[in-house]
């Protein structure tokens, strides 16, 4: 009898999942899987950015002293540092050349590129679990063949550059955007079942506008390696990871979640 009544504890106890705050814009599609996903589970899906991402101008990229020409090789870590390439260099008036190689951190940043290029695997690669390791891996057959520019954002630290350095790569970091903080404060009014992070920044985000932020039962998912070491550094439990093996994106990661916790 006492089993039972702790199996019966153990059903009451379980939360189910009906807010998901997902902290990037809502998707300009209909057809995005986010509301697949929303219709699949019968969850509600809020969007509301963190962050934004402002890029800087061409006089600012030019004090970097860094000439666009000389790079054979383009690191590319987000969707954010593929636009703000791209926009730089037409800000610069240079053509990027067709034997261009882009190296990105994960397939869907890669896929991303078709915004800008025609598409082909023999100049496009990424990492085949997402992490900076599997990155670096693919770049080891390049290094001595290459010159890379690492588009990266003002004042923040990133995980790549350190084992580019370690391995003996020739790489420059080029700052080409910045991330600023938005006013969260009336949105985290809500009470949410889980809140999902795609930057680091937007972790530091939420703790700057909610000192001493307690989960009291609120699920975190976080999208790359540094936003989950970001959730986890600032004493939050992480419970939905991506990229994973066979979860390449954090929808993908959320609807494996939603179906084990439906069972």
């Amino acid at each position: 009898m006492a089993k039972a009544a702790t199996a019966q504890t153990k059903i009451i106890e379980k939360k189910k999942i009906e807010q998901i705050l997902i902290t990037q814009p809502k998707p300009e599609s209909e057809k995005s899987p986010y509301f697949e996903l929303a219709r699949k589970y019968g969850v509600q899906l809020d969007f509301f950015p963190f962050i934004r991402v402002e890029g800087l101008s061409a006089k600012e990229f030019r004090k970097q002293k860094l000439n666009l020409s000389d790079f054979t090789g383009t690191i590319l870590v987000s969707r954010n540092a593929v636009d703000h390439f791209f926009r730089i260099c037409e800000e610069m008036k240079f053509k990027v050349s067709q034997d261009m190689k882009y190296f990105c951190a994960s397939e869907a940043v890669a896929l991303y590129l078709q915004k800008f290029i025609l598409y082909r695997k023999r100049k496009v690669f990424f990492s085949p679990d997402g992490s900076s390791e599997g990155l670096v891996e693919v770049l080891q057959k390049y290094r001595e063949k290459e010159n890379f520019i690492f588009p990266v954002s003002e004042h923040t630290k990133n995980d790549v550059s350190p084992l580019l350095t370690d391995a003996g790569f020739n790489f420059s970091e080029a700052v080409l955007y910045r991330t600023v903080s938005n006013e969260v404060k009336d949105i985290l009014k809500n009470k949410y079942d889980v809140i999902v992070f795609f930057s680091p920044f937007s972790v530091e985000t939420l703790l700057n506008n909610k000192p001493g932020f307690k989960q009291a039962g609120t699920l975190i998912g976080a999208f790359g390696h540094t936003t989950s070491k970001a959730v986890e550094d600032s004493g939050l439990t992480l419970s939905i990871k991506a990229p994973m093996p066979n979860m390449p994106s954090m929808v993908a990661a959320l609807d494996h979640f939603l179906c084990e916790e439906s069972k």
